[in-house]
């Protein structure tokens, strides 16, 4: 039974597209991959429709949140009277997006609306340890969800789950948001242990600057869904 689509947000990821789209091609069930292409300069795209997968391709950068978006619109697209569920992965996991399968598993038996990743194996990444804790701590107050993991971009999706969580919190804020505002409207999420592991990061000021985003991002998916923060920044507005 074909049942799932992946959805890969890419941008600059020529190096390993190619072992990520080929690794979620084999996943049971799956028979669509789409690579959303957001801006790349190098041949990202290229590359990850040579491995078999479908591309859409921003012409420039819009940011993980949209890159879900369009992807997902491009899988409705194609869908046929039963929407196929959501498996949303990382450009960077090579090989490894094979132990995707234990996401889908969940969902596909009606057990969960949305599984999230725990890697077993963690990989250092140095200076995330403050965003982590923002979006762990921000996710339990707003909803009460203990989040082991809260910024891991693995994760499956009913069609129902994800068109409930739109719109999608702005850019690395979109999985933060997700689990709040799915968890706030009832559905079941449930955390899943994975041997999957990224690309490790590094410390120079491109991790920097992505580590900022990530912190600004987080920031903001937090302040529109905490009541105490909400109320507050309306009162700032004229």
């Amino acid at each position: 039974m074909t049942d799932t689509a992946v959805i890969v947000p890419a941008k600059d990821e020529a190096e390993r597209i190619g072992a990520t789209v080929a690794a979620a091609l084999e996943l049971p069930g799956v028979d669509l991959v789409v690579v959303v292409d957001d801006g790349s300069a190098d041949q990202t795209g290229r590359i990850a429709r040579a491995a078999g997968a479908r591309v859409v391709r921003h012409s420039r950068n819009r940011g993980k949140a949209t890159a879900m978006e369009s992807g997902a619109e491009a899988v409705r697209l194609l869908d046929g009277p039963v929407p196929r569920h959501l498996l949303f992965l990382d450009a960077d996991l090579g090989e490894t997006a094979r132990a995707a399968s234990a996401l889908v598993e969940p969902v596909r038996a009606g057990e969960a609306d949305m599984t999230i990743a725990v890697f077993a194996t963690r990989v250092k990444l140095g200076g995330h340890g403050l965003v982590v804790r923002l979006s762990r701590d921000g996710i339990k107050r707003a909803c009460g969800f203990s989040a082991t993991q809260p910024l891991n971009g693995q994760r499956c999706l009913t069609r129902e789950a994800f068109e409930a969580a739109q719109p999608l919190a702005h850019g690395f804020g979109v999985e933060t948001g997700l689990t709040i505002d799915l968890v706030r409207k009832g559905f079941r999420v449930v955390e899943v242990e994975v041997e999957m592991a990224h690309r490790a990061t590094g410390n120079d000021w491109h991790a920097q600057l992505h580590r900022a985003r990530q912190l600004r991002d987080v920031a903001r998916a937090l302040a529109v869904r905490e009541p105490v923060i909400r109320d507050n920044l309306a009162k700032l507005r004229p």
